[in-house]
């Protein structure tokens, strides 16, 4: 929402907002950008009545600005809609999508674009650090969307993809995910068939060829495809992987010949991926292997992406949008595969809708293995999960102990700050996962770092 806001105002419409709360990075980008937003929902907050309401899907019915925007007879639409409707119409549609890896794909793929000079449009649920905005109208042929496959509003139940017109899909993975709207994997699997069935059949898919979930999809394609990941048998794959502390190196193949090497300045496989995915997608836009390669070298990454927030007394801290347990696995064994000799503290926050609930239970323990302490912290507004399907939060430390890992579970944010700060030792790593505030730890913690041990 922030993100289309900001298209709107670089269009010249006079643009504000409602949130019940806005975090950093947004809050800081929507000051930046002179949009004001309200803090909390008010009709009056329509008064004058808009030429237009876009309404997001966290908002539902008994909402007092979606009630007024009913009872008024305002004009009113999706993000998806407005998206397709300004921005997207009569552009080469590229669209990422996927469980995981949707933004970081999209975010290199919009810079790799960009860095050769074809000014693409794009629209990414984060922060990519080269633009400094996660949008941009675009003067060339191309817009790139991180296609999320959450319900598109109160009124629209369908996912949000659906609506971006796609010539090029990506799907790095599909998995369970958004347990408050999907049943089971069954319906995930469902919308994302949906999706594939949109591509034209001079459009491409390219698919994930690690995860079977992605791969299921080919077979419902009228359009080529193609596919990438660290398997041989990919179309798009690498090999001589080169896991240094502040990038990742590898050669590319394309149907088995060399394609060239590539270094992209990110950790772990799950980044080589995202590269390999960018390579498919990229090449078959017309960049030359020369191009993409400056669009890789020089990215820099998403905000909130394993992002160093500080370093105290010798201990990095960062923070990262981890959330899912296969997110968390990748982003742990990214640092290990960087740091292999360094000791990891993984502190996480069960923050989102899935993530409270119990959906992933067994799946969480395992995640935490490449890290050697880990901290969970409390389920943040828990009340938001029914009572019978919450995460159970002493299982989750049992199992993970089970594992061999030292874990606590600290009934606080402050709690958590004073153990990691008075056990952290020099040269640790300190990786806070959570897709909200986090009850702002990553300060909390290198300040208390700092008084402990200096800076």
């Amino acid at each position: 929402m922030a993100a289309l806001a900001g298209m709107l105002r670089g269009r010249g419409y006079r643009v504000a907002g409602s949130d019940a709360g806005v975090y950093p990075p947004m809050s800081t980008f929507l000051k930046e950008q002179e949009i004001p937003a309200y803090d909390g929902y008010d009709g009056a907050h329509l008064d004058p009545p808009p030429d237009l309401v876009v309404v997001g899907n966290a908002i539902s019915r008994g909402n007092a600005e979606a009630e007024a925007v009913l009872e008024r007879r305002l004009r009113y639409a999706s993000l998806p809609e407005v998206l397709k409707a300004f921005f997207i119409r009569g552009k080469t549609s590229v669209v990422v999508a996927g469980t995981h890896g949707k933004t970081t794909t999209s975010s290199m793929i919009a810079w790799a674009l960009a860095s050769a000079g074809r000014d693409p449009g794009f629209m990414i649920g984060g922060i990519p650090e080269n633009f400094g905005q996660g949008y941009r109208a675009g003067a060339g042929p191309h817009f790139v969307s991180e296609g999320d496959e959450y319900d598109t509003a109160f009124f629209d139940k369908g996912p949000k993809f659906l609506h971006y017109l796609p010539d090029v899909v990506v799907v790095n993975a599909v998995e369970f995910d958004h347990a408050d709207i999907y049943r089971d994997l069954g319906e995930i699997q469902v919308a994302f068939a949906r999706l594939v069935n949109l591509i034209p059949r001079n459009g491409l898919l390219v698919l994930c060829a690690d995860e079977p979930g992605a791969m299921g999809l080919g077979s419902r394609a009228f359009c080529p495809v193609q596919t990438f990941g660290l398997t041989p048998a990919a179309t798009w794959t690498a090999r001589d992987l080169r896991f240094g502390t502040e990038e990742t190196g590898f050669t590319a193949l394309r149907e088995g010949g060399k394609f060239g090497l590539f270094s992209v300045p990110l950790r772990g496989e799950h980044n080589v991926r995202n590269a390999l995915a960018t390579l498919t997608v990229c090449a078959h836009l017309g960049l030359t292997a020369s191009e993409v390669r400056e669009g890789l070298s020089t990215f820099r990454g998403v905000r909130r992406r394993l992002t160093v927030r500080g370093i105290a007394g010798e201990v990095t801290v960062f923070d990262d949008f981890a959330k899912h347990p296969t997110e968390i696995r990748e982003t742990l064994r990214g640092l290990r595969l960087s740091f292999p000799d360094r000791r990891i503290w993984a502190v996480f926050e069960p923050a989102t809708a899935t993530a409270r609930r119990a959906a992933f239970q067994g799946d969480y323990p395992p995640a935490f293995d490449p890290a050697d302490r880990v901290v969970i912290a409390p389920v943040f507004r828990p009340d938001k999960a029914p009572e019978g399907e919450r995460l159970r939060m002493d299982q989750l430390v049992q199992d993970i102990a089970a594992r061999g890992r030292p874990v606590a579970r600290p009934l606080s944010i402050d709690a958590i700050v004073d153990l990691v700060a008075g056990e952290a030792q020099k040269g640790d790593l300190v990786i806070c996962m959570s897709n909200g505030g986090f009850g702002g730890i990553h300060e909390k913690l290198l300040t208390a770092l700092k008084n402990r041990h200096g800076a």
